[in-house]
């Protein structure tokens, strides 16, 4: 998160000041005290609270994680008027996602999710109500559901293909040239290869486009990873009217008007593929002029008429949900490869282990295949090992208490916002030894049979709960299948004894701040032309 709270004017600081001692009177004074609250951290700032604990050096997970080591696994914040209830015990989140999940379903209200998510239309920040529980059926069931994950297996299929085929085509053009360095190695740039490689998946699943590659308009695929960067890192932002209600009349910054122009470039992006499909389903009086698979704009068009959208016009869901799902799968696949490679690369005895254990399972005259990924055991656990070391949102997914609710004795009040630090819970020292060490096999031990799917609470990534990610399996699949077929195709090394860098960015999701370069030369090549 970045927050920006810079040069109020004294009057406006002086009226905050009122309206928000006015504010915490009224509340206290109905407020029972003998009800038992969760220990408060100290160190708030007058209106402020702890706002400052999310521009600091340290990023907001690393900051409440060792806030956690001082007043313990749940204790409160605050962002300006609102009280934050900071989680970092799995005891605590499963007693928080079964005995309380219908009370932590909903999302608290914020500016980047309005002007960004089509006024909470997009099914991340919708609230917990019947148009979330349709649009979450209608995704699961149309385009994350295993029926229809093995439908479009020939998507991914055929682009990580392609997508193995072209890294070969740039090292059989570098090999000789200035890019190369001794033994035949080519450097390349891996954080680029799998965002286009993700993108190009999800957008076919989603729109029916394919943007890199051969016969794709790479100028448009780069438009539209500039305004998917642009709108993660803008979700990220915390404006101060976030924090002051009070101050929505102001947009200090200028962020909310940045916000509404990325809003405005992502909503014409969209609504060209969605005239494009409207118009060849208008052309077919039978169907869809191609007879092709249907994608899932194609699905949405068929299935929103009859849906109560609580006033909404169809096209406006439409753009909203397609667009969360191309953003939110691709990006979080994205992130993970990274960190998977970037884990394995500096730790090379693993990366040597999952390649011996290619050889040994699929064997070197054959191209691994979605049937061999459940006997690649060691591979699963270096999987796992990433999502505890480097979850995709650190946080999980802001929570807002519908309820006042009584959990571990303490008194939690209605309106109170929810933190789940799954970095922390996931480098508990009490459940896993080492926990900082990059570990795989503690998954083929001790751990065996712990899963990424809510059910064990030490291992969250995904979440738990009615807000679980619903896209966990195919999510997995590309992991497993992507890693795979580099790993079988090429043998990888480091530019220099350094190792990677693995600073992470602020944001929504943590992702490596820097490129990911490594080097590259062929490994198994007689399937790569």
């Amino acid at each position: 998160m970045e927050f920006l709270l810079q040069d109020l004017n004294t009057s406006i600081i002086v009226v905050a000041i009122a309206l928000l001692i006015l504010f915490h009177y009224l509340s206290r004074k109905n407020r029972s005290w003998k009800q038992k609250s969760p220990p408060e951290a100290g160190g708030a700032w007058p209106i402020l609270g702890h706002l400052y604990l999310f521009r600091g050096s340290k990023l907001p997970h690393v900051a409440l994680g060792d806030m956690a080591d001082k007043y313990g696994p749940i204790f409160t914040i605050r962002i300006g008027v609102h009280k934050v209830l900071v989680i970092s015990d799995w005891k605590l989140a499963k007693e928080l996602s079964t005995s309380h999940d219908v009370h932590i379903s909903s999302r608290p209200k914020f500016r980047a999710a309005q002007h960004l998510g089509y006024n909470y239309l997009m099914v991340s920040f919708a609230p917990y109500g019947p148009y979330w529980r349709e649009m979450r059926k209608l995704t699961s069931s149309e385009l994350l559901s295993n029926r229809r994950i093995e439908q479009l297996k020939y998507i991914r299929v055929a682009e990580i293909e392609t997508s193995v085929k072209e890294l070969y085509k740039v090292w059989t053009e570098n090999k000789n040239s200035d890019h190369s360095v001794h033994s035949g190695r080519v450097l390349v740039e891996m954080k680029k290869w799998f965002g286009d490689l993700t993108f190009n998946v999800f957008l076919q699943m989603v729109a029916g486009e394919r943007f890199f590659g051969t016969a794709g308009d790479e100028k448009q695929g780069r438009r539209c990873q500039r305004v998917l960067r642009d709108f993660f890192h803008f979700l990220g932002v915390f404006v101060p009217a976030d924090a002051l209600p009070f101050l929505g009349w102001l947009d200090i910054g200028g962020h909310e008007k940045v916000m509404k122009d990325v809003a405005e470039e992502m909503d014409t992006l969209v609504d060209e593929w969605l005239q494009e499909h409207r118009r060849r389903k208008e052309a077919a009086a039978d169907g869809f002029m191609n007879g092709g698979e249907e994608d899932f704009m194609d699905t949405m068009l068929s299935r929103i008429e009859g849906i109560d959208l609580n006033g909404c016009s169809g096209d406006t869901v439409i753009k909203a949900i397609c667009m969360n799902m191309m953003a939110g799968g691709a990006d979080s696949v994205l992130i993970m490869l990274t960190w998977a490679l970037s884990l394995m690369m500096n730790n090379p005895h693993v990366l040597k282990m999952a390649q011996e254990e290619l050889d040994m399972v699929v064997g070197k005259e054959k191209k691994v295949d979605e049937s061999d990924i459940n006997n690649l055991v060691y591979l699963q656990a270096i999987v796992k090992e990433t999502f505890r070391i480097y979850p995709g949102a650190p946080l999980g997914g802001p929570r807002i208490f519908a309820n006042d609710c009584t959990m571990s004795g303490f008194h939690v009040p209605k309106d109170t916002w929810l933190f789940i630090n799954v970095w922390k819970l996931q480098r508990d020292s009490q459940v896993w030894s080492s926990p900082l060490e990059f570990k795989p096999e503690r998954f083929i031990n001790h751990h065996k049979d712990l899963d990424v799917f809510g059910q064990d609470f030490e291992l969250i990534p995904f979440g738990a709960g009615r807000r679980i990610c619903p896209g966990i399996t195919f999510g997995l699949q590309m992991l497993h299948l992507v890693l795979a077929n580099l790993l079988q195709s090429f043998e990888l090394s480091n530019v220099s004894n350094e190792g990677i860098d693995m600073t992470e960015t602020a944001g929504l999701t943590n992702i490596k701040a820097t490129p990911l370069e490594i080097l590259i030369a062929p490994r198994l090549s007689h399937y790569l032309y």
